[in-house]
């Protein structure tokens, strides 16, 4: 199981990268894909929409169940990865790279407080 160094993570194995002073990049791990087994659909959010911390922000359906991913800050959504609602599998194959689900810009709401490392992810799912 990929667990890469640089990221956080939650407890609900979403992983999240800071890429800039007020903008978050949001997918699930390695671990989460594993479980859901294979995606067969991605419902993300609109571009530009509000969401607040725990409002439904994906849902990722799967043959085996649906999933959901839950915005783990306060935000507005500045991106949605077409790629993988155009080809959900690529959640599967690329959870960390071209498997990313969204991108929030969370203005200096980012608290990485009570987020996981790499370390204590791997504790969490072993």
């Amino acid at each position: 199981m990929q667990v890469p160094e640089d990221l956080h993570y939650t407890e609900e194995h979403e992983w999240i990268r800071k890429t800039n002073d007020s903008v978050i990049r949001i997918g699930i791990t390695d671990y989460a894909q594993d479980q859901l087994g294979d995606v067969v659909f991605v419902e993300l959010p609109e571009e530009g929409s509000e969401v607040s911390k725990g409002d439904l922000l994906v849902e990722i359906e799967s043959t085996k169940s649906v999933g959901e991913v839950y915005a783990p800050f306060d935000g507005t959504v500045k991106s949605a990865n077409q790629t993988v609602a155009d080809s959900p599998e690529t959640v599967n194959a690329s959870p960390y790279e071209e498997g990313w689900l969204v991108e929030l810009d969370v203005g200096d709401g980012y608290d990485d407080e009570g987020m996981l490392d790499a370390a204590a992810y791997r504790d969490l799912t072993e």
